[in-house]
């Protein structure tokens, strides 16, 4: 995937599960750019999840109707008055 196929996504929500956990997450921020040989070049996604529960750094099943459900490493990278916020980097 490549960081166009996530354009229609940014500002929707996505449903994040695992192991018994699922919450509704918003795509906030597609950040491109860097170096990497991957097609496309290499981007990173910030959602924006809720104050809880909050998500340790693993793979998750991500999914909305536009891209399915795509199993991504997110890893926690703040929290905020909204809540926490993740991260999926692709090199």
């Amino acid at each position: 995937m490549t960081a166009e196929d996530f354009g229609p996504l940014e500002g929707h929500t996505v449903t994040v599960a695992a192991d018994g956990i699922e919450i509704e997450a918003t795509l906030v921020e597609i950040k491109t750019g860097g170096s990497a040989l991957r097609e496309g070049g290499g981007f990173a996604l910030l959602f924006q999840g809720p104050a809880g529960p909050g998500l340790a750094q693993a793979t998750y099943q991500v999914s909305h109707a536009a891209i399915g459900t795509q199993h991504l490493f997110l890893v926690p990278v703040a929290k905020t008055e909204e809540g926490y916020q993740y991260e999926a980097v692709f090199t």
